[in-house]
């Protein structure tokens, strides 16, 4: 989809537009959209999982961050290559953190949220159309059109991001073989296109679509390569802080050739070359049946898939998509191990604490907490009340440090040392017996 997408009045008539705020619609706009949807999803992972800034600070970081590259790219008079691609590569992540929110923090079924994301995406293009008449990227010169497309821009990011996930909870795909269903949809809208479909239509399908092309991506090149865990996905094992430098280069490098080459900005384009746009009716439907056809099969390869053997749980508990698997109960020894190994995780952090070094003692409580988590059906499988009384008091710690509370700052020392020295009695003199 190189050449026009657009079906709206001619551009600057009105003499108070700006200049067109989006690129021209190339093969490098494609390129680059991918690029930042790969990124959306290795970095999001990398910041929240691996720095350990948690999913709750990560989302609230990014919204900041999201809220300021807006606000520049609101004040350009044109399209400019850098402000333009990093406001896409932050709502990127922003769009995609919101959906793992709902997913992962408030237990919001994938499908549920994906029928959300899909009707709100339907009233802001039904408010955007009966305000402005015309849904095209090519008619961004005014600010309402702008904040239009943006919104959108951010809603098409938390649908692929949730129908995405969605696809894999329901196929179990690995990452390699979840490239193909998003990539197979966007060539085959790009036949279509070019038959004579409605090029706004396909404009946006295929936008949504990149969404889990580039996550899929990012997850095939960023998962290791042999699974430690049964249901583990694997790919090429270069991880998500490798993946996020690699794309965030490649994205920085295409940039600067958009910026000396102007070749995505629509005055030089269109002044290099001649457009082209099919207007047929009849090709138009006959392209809309064959989208409904497209999307039949679609429909129909994933309840195929779904139906085929395969893992339905998580043995890890840490998938987004996937339950987690029921563990066995701990023997008396492997019990007491888990306990002690909490206890001891519990003492070096009041240490860490009364030496000062909270940065350490933040650590700590971090594998303290997914220790527990580690084992949590395992315990519960011994003692459940047990459990329950112990892991209140570790929520209680965890809320002192801001470790999965959203806080902005943690507790004094002081109390978290406080709240360490009651899960550290806790643990000494609430045994796990069986049958409680």
């Amino acid at each position: 989809m190189t050449t026009s997408t657009t079906t709206a009045p001619a551009r600057g008539a009105a003499g108070s537009r700006l200049l067109n705020k989006v690129p021209e619609v190339t093969v490098w706009f494609w390129i680059i959209k991918i690029l930042c949807t790969t990124v959306g999803e290795s970095f999001a992972d990398y910041i929240n999982t691996t720095l350990g800034f948690g999913l709750t600070n990560t989302m609230l970081l990014f919204t900041v961050v999201f809220a300021v590259v807006l606000t520049v790219q609101f004040r350009t008079r044109r399209y400019s290559p850098f402000p333009y691609w990093l406001t896409v590569v932050v709502v990127s992540v922003t769009g995609t953190l919101y959906t793992d929110m709902l997913t992962d923090q408030l237990h919001v079924p994938l499908w549920l949220s994906s029928a959300v994301f899909s009707v709100l995406l339907a009233l802001v293009f039904g408010v955007w159309w009966l305000r402005e008449r015309t849904l095209s990227i090519h008619s961004i010169t005014t600010f309402p059109r702008e904040a239009f497309y943006w919104l959108t821009v951010l809603v098409t990011f938390a649908l692929g991001t949730a129908t995405g996930d969605w696809t894999l909870e329901l196929t179990n795909w690995t990452p390699a073989q979840s490239v193909l269903l998003p990539l197979g949809l966007i060539a085959s809208i790009t036949v279509l296109w070019r038959f004579g479909a409605n090029p706004v239509l396909s404009f946006w399908l295929a936008y949504i679509l990149t969404r889990p092309l580039g996550a899929n991506i990012g997850d095939w090149l960023a998962s290791p390569k042999t699974a430690t865990s049964a249901g583990e996905p694997v790919g090429l094992g270069l991880g998500t802080f490798v993946t996020s430098l690699i794309f965030l280069g490649a994205i920085l490098a295409t940039v600067l050739y958009l910026s000396i080459s102007r070749t995505d900005v629509a005055e030089t384009h269109e002044a290099t070359h001649k457009r082209s746009v099919i207007t047929d009716p009849r090709r138009e439907r006959i392209a809309l049946g064959a989208f409904g056809v497209l999307a039949a099969a679609t429909v129909t390869l994933m309840v195929w898939a779904h139906n085929q053997p395969h893992v339905t749980c998580d043995p890890t508990g840490q998938s987004e998509t996937m339950p987690a698997c029921p563990k066995a109960a701990l023997t008396g020894s492997q019990t007491t191990a888990a306990v002690a190994k909490n206890e001891k995780l519990a003492q070096t952090a009041i240490t860490q604490d009364k030496a000062g070094n909270a940065a350490a003692s933040h650590a700590t409580v971090q594998t303290m907490r997914d220790d527990w988590d580690a084992d949590a059906t395992s315990l519960q499988a011994v003692n459940n009340t047990t459990w329950t009384l112990i892991d209140d008091q570790m929520d209680a710690v965890l809320k002192t440090y801001a470790i999965d509370h959203g806080k902005i700052q943690p507790a004094p020392a002081a109390e978290q040392e406080r709240q360490l020295d009651v899960l550290l009695g806790d643990l000494k003199s609430r045994p796990f017996r069986a049958g409680g």
